[in-house]
């Protein structure tokens, strides 16, 4: 959306700095100077539309977003096409996904080119090659491209600037939190945030995943020696480990990333906990809508429970409606450092293995990371093997395995079924089926339903009553349970209250969690007060936290009631 009246562009329909009502947000091209070599970013009402700020020429459409080519991956590019080293160090190389432009010509590279090249002769090319790689011309077509796209590095910087002040309003500045994952984004993202708000001590959150670039984790040091001022915690699950949790569920798909819950988003909400208790704060993300459908559903400020992660965070995205070329001009014009994978290649940077990753980067990783990248490769046709595929080989190099949906060929995929009979005795009442015997902490993970009064049951059974928060009447029975059917049981009763059927169901998602649980910290994330808490091995639910809002029991927020169902559920359950 578009703000006429401050010349600014917004996600809401009335605009946040003056109230006027917006228009659609103005669409952006990117033209080509053919005299200067360069790429014009312009608008759609662009008075000087199709003419060059640097020469005065006419210029011609080229692309709707585009990034710049740095001499590494040009040197690459040579070496693909099969040219002669560095017969392209003068010219001026522009991309957008498997597109390049040369000098304004289009060159594609298939997908499939990516898969069939010899990644050791490529790798024997760019170490002969470097030796006489240069940025001479390339840093002079980046000068006049800078300067050709002064007007819109000033637009992006005001608005960009207006947007920060206006989201921080309401936050303390200790409050304030930028997301920083040592991509090009959030590089960017900080910078605006600590211009705008002129304190350098923003505290600064990195998710380390453990499965960054090793280029990414050199850049994130970089980053703290560049900035002394800034606060910069580092989020790392250190309790569990990726091959192990592969082997267990799976590995990660475009459907099932449990890793982004288990090593980036669980651990990042344990900082933000331990920093803040209770306290909501404001985040600052790299977040742009170009990036992919379900982003650009977002709002530019986004707190609905629905599309926020850690529910603890009101997410603010500055960049929000930046395209590829905006922030590669921001990068290049303040001369800012970022991460050496992109001068290789990489348009995005994440875990390297990561199911969203394209071939491209798959062959970047081939190159760049070869023992990681055969490691991967064999866990994976283990892995094929394992759940049964005719052809593994094939079913992992076509890529088959990002696709990959449920538990199925897996053991682990029972543990998310809830077996149970219905009482023959007592009316309302349920005998679950547990993978171990109940204990302690089955029963905590009803803290949630009210209070928690042992005193109450019959202590000969072990039972264990749960009271109404605001009556105090019973409203639930628990009590351990044998039986033939099942080596490890519990009996679940409810009374005094009208749907006893929706009380059970939330009471069959706790049995899930219990039978299912790895640790993948989604509830943590979840709980907006800091109530629920991975200890060991154990899942913690504090009641002295707990407000009993019921969000880590509804299916809204975590479908089947345990992030786990989504990622070990079969056709056959």
């Amino acid at each position: 959306m578009w703000c006429k009246n401050c010349n600014i562009e917004t996600n809401e329909k009335k605009c946040l700095i003056c109230g006027a009502d917006t228009e659609e947000d103005l669409p952006v091209e990117i033209y080509y100077c053919k005299n200067c070599r360069i790429p014009i970013i312009q608008t759609a009402t662009q008075a000087d539309k199709g003419i060059c700020p640097v020469c005065g020429k006419k210029t011609k459409y080229l692309s709707t977003d585009l990034r710049p080519v740095f001499p590494e991956e040009r040197l690459l590019l040579e070496l693909l096409l099969e040219k002669k080293t560095n017969s392209l160090i003068k010219t001026s190389v522009w991309a957008v996904n498997n597109r390049y432009y040369v000098d304004g010509k289009s060159i594609v590279i298939p997908n499939n080119a990516f898969q069939k090249v010899d990644a050791n002769k490529i790798i024997q090319g760019l170490e002969e090659g470097k030796k006489s790689n240069n940025y001479q011309y390339f840093n002079k077509y980046i000068r006049r491209f800078t300067t050709a796209n002064v007007n819109r590095l000033n637009y992006l910087k005001s608005e960009s600037f207006n947007f920060i002040k206006h989201a921080s309003k309401k936050f303390e500045e200790e409050n304030i939190v930028v997301s920083f994952s040592g991509g090009k984004d959030s590089t960017v993202t900080s910078d605006l945030a600590i211009k705008a708000l002129s304190n350098p001590s923003l505290v600064h959150i990195f998710g380390d995943t453990t499965l960054e670039f090793p280029v990414t984790v050199e850049y994130a040091k970089r980053f703290r020696q560049n900035h002394p001022q800034t606060i910069f915690q580092v989020a790392r699950n250190d309790d569990q480990d990726f091959y192990d949790v592969c082997e267990d569920i799976g590995p990660p798909a475009r459907m099932m990333r449990w890793c982004c819950s288990m090593f980036k988003t669980g651990p990042i909400s344990r900082v933000i906990n331990s920093m803040y208790r209770n306290q909501q704060v404001l985040t600052f993300y790299g977040i742009r809508k170009s990036e992919s459908v379900s982003r650009s559903k977002y709002n530019r400020i986004e707190n609905d429970a629905e599309f926020v992660k850690i529910q603890q965070q009101t997410v603010a995205s500055p960049i929000f409606f930046w395209r590829d070329i905006d922030i590669w001009l921001y990068i290049l014009s303040e001369n800012i450092d970022f991460n050496d994978a992109y001068r290789f290649g990489y348009d995005r940077v994440g875990c390297w293995c990561c199911p969203n990753n394209n071939q491209r980067a798959q062959f970047l990783s081939r190159i760049y990371m070869p023992e990681q990248s055969k490691k991967w490769r064999g866990f994976l046709i283990s892995f094929a093997k394992k759940i049964g595929k005719p052809d593994p080989e094939v079913y992992i190099d076509t890529g088959k395995w990002k696709a990959r949906q449920g538990g199925n060929g897996l053991p682990s995929a029972s543990d998310v079924k809830i077996r149970f009979t219905n009482c023959t005795t007592e009316e309302h009442a349920k005998i679950y089926s547990l993978v171990r015997p109940s204990a302690d902490d089955l029963i905590g993970l009803f803290v949630p339903f009210g209070r928690i009064a042992p005193e109450l049951g019959n202590k000969l059974l072990n039972e264990v009553i749960i009271l109404d928060p605001k009556t105090n009447i019973p409203i639930m029975s628990i009590q351990p349970f044998n039986q033939s059917d099942y080596d490890y049981g519990v009996k679940i009763k409810t009374m005094n209250v009208a749907n006893h059927d929706d009380l059970q169901r939330m009471a069959g998602y706790q049995i899930k969690k219990f039978n299912a649980c790895r640790k993948c910290l989604k509830c943590e994330s979840l709980c907006r007060v800091g109530a629920i808490s991975i200890i060991g091995d154990k899942y913690y639910i504090d009641s002295d936290k707990c407000i009993r809002c019921k969000m880590c029991m509804t299916a809204k927020y975590l479908e089947g009631g345990c992030t786990m169902d989504k990622y070990l559920r079969t056709k056959s359950l």
